[in-house]
């Protein structure tokens, strides 16, 4: 597909091996560990987001047509279910299929697995709103040459939110996570005075049950984690799937290849009883926001849990000089505990005119009562001081 006026062409790639990581990290760029090459290619390559388990890669490149230049990329997959996405669209597929018609195979633009924000159409430095609006559109066109239902683009920044969605194409969806942002703080006990005396109390409270435990607390990465404890973590992994009635996306090489390609991003909070391991929580690290990934341990320890993913998480990006936090998808419980509501984004393309219109309706609707939710939160139920807030 090529566009006359601009030079530009588009072509889509089965494999991240298709494209050197050099030229698609040029255009990902350093800020978000998520779309680097390393991590997709891990993904790809341990089984773990393949054709076999329902993503099947249709990564698109944009060219320049006469030099064959990489000028631009988005991770994008063609799917034959919704597993694995953090965007819930499964009230959409049954509706569609029960008024006859047929939902997959659809479109994905994201990162599998990883309900993290980020850039998701990687232009490098082309990135503005008149680049996303081209790519935007030439991504429809993919989407209907692949004679998907749908097309949907979970989690992108906000400027490429706001982008597309000046395209008529695209509906706007939001959704809410829990985000810790630092104020300039010089230590924890700095973040802590700044919290309501009560749940001040409760934090300290928390911390020192931890502290009185037996653990052993150690930050690792990714070049200090063994195999042995890569293999420790992901029985703690499964674990935690198994424990909530999940499913393990995530195959055991996934993890080691992370260790490999993506080792400086890495930062593992892994906790020992007399040097053996039993719990851990795995974050990447990018330009200014640490990332809360998976969590699991092989028995149950009050409150570590919340120390290993939430506290730790916020020391170490005090320490490292970090802006934010991301935790991961829900849980309110991280209001209390200083992570506070935050928008998310989605942009959907339906093919369908009248599931269009259904969907249409939809969000619109539900975006004004996630605008209600972070509004009310915030407001009542904030645990910092209302002098600093």
């Amino acid at each position: 597909m090529t566009d006359p006026e601009s030079q530009m062409q588009i072509r889509t790639i089965g494999s991240m091996s298709e494209v050197s990581a050099e030229m698609w990290d040029a255009c990902a760029g350093q800020s978000n560990p998520f779309v680097k090459h390393g991590f997709l290619s891990a993904l790809e390559d341990s089984g773990s987001a393949t054709a076999d388990s329902g993503w099947a890669a249709q990564h698109v490149l944009l060219e320049d047509s006469g030099s064959g230049a990489l000028l631009g990329a988005v991770p994008l997959y063609v799917k034959n279910h919704s597993y694995g996405e953090y965007v819930f669209d499964w009230g959409w597929a049954d509706a569609y299929e029960r008024a006859g018609g047929r939902y997959y195979p659809k479109a994905q633009v994201c990162v599998p697995f990883t309900p993290a924000s980020g850039p998701r159409l990687l232009l490098g430095d082309a990135s503005d709103s008149d680049t996303h609006k081209i790519l935007g559109d030439a991504l429809v066109s993919v989407a209907r040459q692949l004679q998907v239902s749908s097309l949907h683009i979970t989690f992108p920044n906000k400027s490429e939110f706001d982008a597309l969605g000046e395209l008529e194409h695209y509906e706007q969806r939001l959704g809410v996570q829990y985000h810790w942002e630092n104020q300039d703080y010089q230590s924890f006990d700095d973040f802590l005075s700044q919290l309501n005396s009560r749940k001040r109390k409760a934090v300290k409270k928390e911390r020192r049950e931890v502290a009185e435990l037996d653990v052993d607390i150690r930050v690792l990465s990714g070049h200090d984690m063994t195999e042995a404890l890569w293999d420790a973590f992901y029985t703690f992994y499964m674990n935690t799937a198994d424990r909530k009635w999940g499913q393990a996306y995530l195959t055991r090489e996934f993890f080691s290849l992370l260790g490999e390609r993506c080792a400086d991003e890495v930062v593992m909070v892994m906790c020992f009883e007399q040097d053996k391991p039993v719990a851990g929580a795995l974050n990447l690290r990018g330009g200014d926001t640490l990332y809360g990934r998976n969590w699991g341990c092989s028995d149950d320890h009050k409150f570590l849990h919340f120390e290993a993913c939430y506290y730790q998480a916020i020391d170490y990006a005090i320490t490292h000089g970090l802006q934010r936090v991301e935790a991961g998808a829900q849980g309110s419980h991280k209001v209390q505990r200083g992570y506070l509501p935050a928008a998310t984004y989605s942009l959907h393309w339906i093919a369908d005119p009248g599931l269009r219109s259904a969907v249409a309706d939809f969000v619109r609707r539900e975006r004004e009562q996630t605008e209600y939710q972070i509004s009310g939160m915030l407001e009542h139920e904030s645990p910092y001081r209302k002098a600093e807030r």
